[in-house]
This record gives structure tokens, C-alpha cells and sequence, in this order.
């Protein structure tokens, strides 16, 4: 049976397909850039040019319009959370090198937050933590979710389809690992919840982790925020 050409081809030809169609887009509008790094991971995660071209401008489409550029530290809403230590962006990095973000659970309250700031903040925390990565060597993250004093209240799932969204659509082959510690037997059916949503490439790379000693594996115990 005969194969198609764009079957045929080698990744470094469509790799340089995909750059040569984004190079018209880039040279009319400098905002819209994207390295070779951002571009390769947008192959990766779509498969072939055609679909990773077009989720690239749905992506620029997506932070221009949500004001991404304008994201601050000293925004209200952004500080807001930030104080309430909502999620952190640790000074240390995992075992392999990753920023890590650090998402404690039981400073959530689905009853007590607004999901669009709460959305803001996460893609504030996203942002600040791509840049820290040293995308010649590794270019993904390390996200933490610390379920310790995990409640009821604490399971935001409108919150977790948000952030698989956006990692999905608008940081593709950003989530290198994500770790789930101190989980207790309540969020076993939460997560069976939250795995149908995720594709099988996805769901490997979140771990439960059982143990402080397992928890070694990935990244020092010390470096994880106590005081949240």
C-alpha cells in the first residue's frame, strides 16, 4: 500500500515546513513569535504541521486575548493569590532540572473563589515558571499537588479542567511530571473523575507518590514549601 508524502517525510522536514509557514506570521507581527523550542513542542503535541500551525495561532489568538502580555506580579488579583498562597513557584527545581509549581490543596475552597481570577493567577504561575526553564536542556515543568488537609471543599474540578485545557491547547509539552502527595483515600474517586479527561500520554505523567522516601525520586522533600 502506498503511503502518503507527509507520511514519508522526515521530522526535520516538517519541522522546517512548520517554520517556514510561521515565518510569514512572525515577520508581520513580531508579538507572535514562538522559538524553534515552542515550535518543535507544538509538533510534538499535534502530531503534523498542518495541526500544530493552526494551534499555534489559536494560541496567539488565545494570549492576546486574554491579555497574557499584561500579566503582573503586582496585579491586583495576581498578589491577591499569590498571598493566599494559592499556588507557588519554588526557588528550586526537581530532579531532572524542572521548575517546579507547587499547588497546596487545602489553601482551595471551591466555594470561596472566583474560577476566571483563579484562572488568571494559574496562567500567571505558568508564565513566570516557562521562563525559568533552560529550554536547551529541558523545557518542561514539574507541578506539585500536595493534598495534605485535603477536604471536600478543596476539589475544584472546574479549576483542574482548566488547567489540563491550558496545558494542553496553550502549553503543550509543558508538563514534564506531576506529583500528588499526602493523597488521601477520599480523592481515590476523585481521581477516577479526573483521569477520564486526560489523554493517555497525559495520565503517565502524573505520579502518586506514597511516601516521603518515594518523593526522593523526583526532588528533595526540603525544597517544597512548609509554612503554606
Amino acid at each position: 500500500m502506498a503511503t502518503s508524502n507527509s507520511n514519508n517525510r522526515s521530522s526535520e522536514e516538517v519541522f522546517k515546513d512548520l517554520k517556514a509557514r510561521c515565518k510569514l506570521i512572525f515577520e508581520a507581527d513580531p508579538e507572535q513569535y514562538h522559538s524553534d523550542f515552542s515550535l518543535r513542542r507544538y509538533l510534538k503535541a499535534f502530531g503534523n504541521a498542518d495541526d500544530a500551525f493552526k494551534s499555534i495561532l489559536k494560541t496567539n489568538k488565545w494570549r492576546r486575548e486574554f491579555g497574557v502580555a499584561s500579566l503582573r506580579e503586582d496585579d491586583t488579583i495576581i498578589k491577591s493569590h499569590i498571598e493566599k498562597k494559592k499556588a507557588v513557584l519554588c526557588r528550586h527545581r526537581d530532579m531532572h532540572g524542572r521548575p517546579i509549581i507547587y499547588i497546596p490543596a487545602k489553601n482551595h475552597n471551591v466555594n470561596e473563589r472566583d474560577i476566571d481570577e483563579l484562572t488568571r493567577f494559574i496562567v500567571y504561575i505558568l508564565e513566570e515558571a516557562c521562563k525559568r526553564c533552560h529550554e536547551e536542556i529541558i523545557d518542561n515543568l514539574c507541578i506539585v499537588f500536595d493534598l495534605k488537609d485535603f477536604g471536600v471543599n478543596c476539589m475544584d474540578y472546574q479549576f483542574v479542567k482548566n488547567l489540563i485545557w491550558l496545558l494542553s491547547k496553550h502549553y503543550p509539552e509543558r508538563l514534564g511530571i506531576c506529583l500528588i502527595t499526602n493523597a488521601p483515600a477520599l480523592f481515590s474517586g476523585c481521581w477516577s473523575i479526573i483521569r477520564g479527561w486526560l489523554n493517555e500520554v497525559t495520565a503517565n505523567k502524573v505520579t502518586i507518590v506514597n511516601s516521603e522516601v518515594e518523593l526522593c525520586n523526583y526532588l528533595h522533600p526540603d525544597i517544597l514549601p512548609d509554612d503554606t
